[in-house]
């Protein structure tokens, strides 16, 4: 796990606020959260998020965060659960050391402030059945009726809580209640639940107890118990902080909680086209809809790292998504972005075909094979390392690649027309070859051997580059395309049941790919980028040695977003009939068509004026605020495919939906900075850290860059000094590089721009290093 910044250098938010304010007031010196999960099911997203917050804070101040178990519902919760909370946990790389807790282990606790309520007048012994209560409680605009067993004596409600507890009485004959305000205008405090009966075995403590406590009752004093100082729960618990203070105020004495905790919510993660409650994953599960609480479709932490997602992606996205109190949804590209930006550079590349089509090449020589060295790493990822591809006559093409009679927009092979192959040849159709129904069964091409390597003497460019592997030298692979589990954002809102939007392409098993061998005897948890493809890894139960199953994690980004509606249409229309099943295209296009004519114009503006990316046009037509800033930035002279990037991919959510007027910076200091991005004065890498103190403080870029010492490095000397150090500490790539291995470039410069802190121009290094090495 990498290092993490310290508090002050991280993007601030009202939670930040309070405990900086709590600790510089001497109000608490040392910082305690927890992290409270209820064990009837699997954590997912959202629980990452609440995750990340409690631990991280309590490892930003130095203090510590609890792993409590609210296990207060003996009918929902087991042992299964608690473990697999655990191991969700430590997986997305926190520890609670020897903070572990339960509820349970303070039912007594819990059960003996129920009798110093009752002894207090504060609580009673209630005999009303469920739907009773309800009607009692009133509604928002009346008040609540007093339950006839409201006045019980003392002594009576003290006896039948002890006979309850006893195991006298069946479920449901009583509930112990507190005597609030039947007024309130907050329904929670109208005499709110404290006890209920259930006669059923507890996994922790067994049969030793018959009744149990509600969650509002005992959260409060778990706090308490544990010297918890800021307890942090989600925006629907927030009628529920008047109760919480209440069970402190009457329950505990104040020498009995030294260190007062607070409740503060604030909004939860909510993620489109999935459903985020445990009791419709519980139902998902239970009624074969997915194949387990580790099916790749769900949110599930166990069904994400199962699909392969690193938790260092969960952990950027739940930065990402930031903390506030305004409720939203996330549009899961957001977590496909943060999960491309940690494979970018940890998932080596290589060659899959997902859905083969034989090509022969009619002039290479039958039974020849050439092993061709193909580069793991792009250059500017700073990394060597490669491996040896077999080329020879025949060979696998994509069969999305070939058209046999292509649209204007297709560039891929055709009749007659030329192509590259990566690492390999540009080759040639010349013949087109049918099974007997008529379906296109192989591909004939010539190639030209003086074009290894993909480059041509004379010139020539192809407008294509395609990956392959060989016919006989490929392994086959099962793949399977995991893509979004319903047909609309928000399938718990649009009325029926959930599940009748569940998406029947969810997951597409493709049981024919072909990879290329090197992977053969590959680690069994590498992650891959398969090229053009998307990134990928092998299924951690399904595949081995002898079956190869790879998952998808995540695709590439969309690449067809200059066509418009219609050419977005045509391509969606394209991957359905190559029984790709890609919903996740279907759904924008479907947003597309919904557009008025006036937002429509905008579309095809942003998308074959400007070049912007398909899902980057569609966020900002759709989002008003957003496109004000966009329009600005653009007037300010910044590049329309550089703005919507940032203002999507790098802007916090929740700054999206303010107008220029209402962002915490001046636009014109965002232009400013953007301008310093595009014009290469400063990396992407030191741009983001900018950003979130430009967010912060609203001040001018060039000064956040001058206070913290981020310029340019661009002086020579300086650079070459750095330069001979790295290449002093690595003579045997220097020697590699001489002999010809000229894909260790990247690493070399990927060396120097770590020393420089991203602080140097990448083009700028490489020249030097040439002039280095060639010496």
């Amino acid at each position: 796990m990498e290092p993490e910044k310290a508090p002050s250098e991280k993007p601030s938010h009202f939670i930040r606020d309070i405990i900086e304010s709590d600790l510089r007031s001497g109000k608490h010196r040392t910082v305690v959260t927890r992290f409270p999960p209820e064990p009837n099911g699997y954590l997912h997203i959202g629980h990452a998020k609440s995750i990340c917050l409690n631990f991280g804070l309590a490892r930003d101040y130095r203090g510590r965060c609890h792993l409590r178990f609210d296990d207060t519902n003996p009918e929902t919760e087991n042992e299964e659960f608690v473990e697999s909370i655990k191991e969700s946990v430590r997986w997305l790389g926190f520890d609670w050391n020897e903070h572990l807790y339960f509820a349970s282990d303070y039912f007594e606790r819990f059960y003996e402030v129920a009798e110093k309520l009752i002894r207090q007048g504060d609580a009673y012994v209630d005999s009303l059945s469920e739907e009773e209560i309800r009607e009692h409680r009133g509604t928002v605009t009346s008040p609540g009726r007093p339950s006839p067993y409201r006045d019980r004596p003392v002594e009576e409600n003290l006896d039948l809580f002890r006979r309850m507890r006893a195991g006298e009485f069946g479920d449901g004959a009583h509930v112990l209640r507190a005597r609030g305000d039947l007024a309130s205008p907050n329904m929670k405090m109208r005499d709110p639940l404290l006890y209920r009966i259930k006669h059923a075995s507890h996994y922790h403590t067994g049969d030793a107890w018959c009744i149990y406590p509600f969650y509002d009752y005992a959260h409060p004093l778990e706090d308490a118990i544990e010297g918890v100082t800021h307890s942090l729960c989600t925006l629907e618990f927030d009628n529920n902080r008047e109760v919480y203070d209440w069970v402190l105020e009457r329950g505990l004495k104040p020498e009995q909680i030294p260190t007062r905790p607070r409740q503060y919510e604030f909004s939860r993660l909510n993620l489109d086209y999935t459903v985020m409650s445990k009791r419709k994953l519980l139902q998902l599960v239970n009624e074969g809809h997915v194949a387990g609480w580790d099916d790749p479709r769900l949110p599930t932490l166990f069904g994400m790292r199962r699909r392969g997602i690193p938790p260092e992606a969960i952990r950027a996205f739940c930065d990402r998504v930031g903390v506030t109190k305004v409720e939203g949804s996330v549009d899961p590209e957001l977590l496909d972005h943060s999960i491309r930006d940690e494979l970018n550079a940890r998932a080596p590349r290589v060659m899959c075909v997902l859905q083969p089509l034989k090509v022969t090449i009619t002039n290479y020589p039958e039974g020849e094979v050439e092993w061709l060295d193909a580069p793991y790493w792009p250059h500017d990822i700073g990394k060597s390392g490669s491996r040896r591809v077999p080329f020879s006559r025949e060979l696998y093409i994509e069969r999305d690649d070939f058209m046999e009679t292509p649209s204007a927009r297709f560039f891929r092979l055709a009749p007659g027309r030329e192509v590259r192959l990566r690492y390999g040849y540009l080759v040639t159709c010349t013949e087109v070859v049918r099974d007997s129904g008529g379906a296109v069964s192989e591909i004939r091409c010539t190639y030209d051997p003086a074009t290894r390597s993909g480059e041509a003497p004379d010139g020539r460019r192809p407008k294509a580059t395609l990956h392959w592997v060989s016919a006989a030298h490929a392994l086959k692979a099962e793949v399977r395309l995991y893509n979004p589990l319903f047909t609309v954002a928000h399938p718990d809102e649009e009325g029926g049941d959930f599940k009748d939007y569940l998406n029947p392409e969810s997951l597409v098993v493709l049981e024919g790919a072909r990879i290329e061998p090197s992977v053969g005897g590959d680690p069994a948890d590498r992650r891959y980028q398969f090229e053009r493809q998307g990134y990928f890894w092998p299924d951690p139960v399904d595949s081995g040695p002898e079956r190869l199953v790879f998952n998808r994690i995540v695709p590439l980004r969309d690449t067809y977003s200059r066509g418009g509606r219609e050419e977005a249409a045509q391509e969606a229309s394209r991957k359905q009939a190559a029984g790709v099943g890609e919903m996740a295209l279907v759904e924008k296009q479907r947003r597309i068509s919904s557009f008025s004519e006036k937002a429509n114009q905008r579309y095809i503006h942003y998308t074959d004026t400007l070049g912007l990316h398909l899902e980057e046009a569609l966020v900002l037509v759709e989002n008003a605020s957003l496109a004000g800033l966009f329009d600005r930035l653009l007037s300010e002279g910044i590049p329309g495919r550089t703005a919507a990037a940032w203002l999507v991919h790098e802007l916090p959510r929740e700054y999206r939906s303010l107008s220029p007027e209402e962002m915490p910076f001046a636009p014109g200091r965002l232009a400013e900075l953007l301008a310093l991005v595009e014009q290469g004065a400063i990396t992407t890498g030191i741009a983001r850290d900018v950003l979130a103190e430009l967010i912060r403080t609203g001040d001018d870029p060039a000064a956040i860059i001058e206070r913290h010492g981020l310029q340019p490095l661009t002086d020579t000397s300086q650079l070459e000094r750095l330069i001979d150090g790295v290449l002093a500490s690595h003579p045997e790539k220097v020697r590699q590089y001489a002999e010809g291995k000229t894909g260790l470039m990247g690493f070399f410069v990927g060396q120097v721009m770590r020393k420089t802190g991203g602080r140097a121009d990448p083009s700028q290094v490489k020249s030097l290093l040439e002039g280095r090495l060639a010496e």
